[in-house]
């Protein structure tokens, strides 16, 4: 088994994490006023796939999607999202 396909649970457990959170607790992306907040639900979706892509071993050939599941990608959209949500709600990270 190559080090690109080899399963990475810390990702696979990330991505199920965020996968149960987010359907366990939809108001996570909810602006304090009730609303949808469209960008914060975008970025931890596209965190969430990229931890499973990542986390199952899957290496896709092509550059771009390479690089939109990679594991930076998948930390600067999880980062992205936290500090989204987190300055809706006024706290500091």
């Amino acid at each position: 088994m190559s080090e690109a396909t080899r399963t990475r649970p810390l990702a696979l457990l990330l991505g199920v994490g965020v996968m149960l959170g987010v359907s366990l607790q939809p108001q996570w992306l909810a602006t304090p006023a009730g609303a949808a907040d469209h960008p914060a639900a975008m970025l931890l979706m596209w965190a969430m796939s990229a931890a499973l892509v990542r986390g199952v071993g899957f290496a896709p050939r092509h550059w771009l999607p390479r690089g939109l599941f990679s594991a930076p990608a998948m930390w600067l959209a999880l980062l992205a999202a936290l500090w989204r949500m987190a300055s809706l709600y006024g706290l500091a990270l």
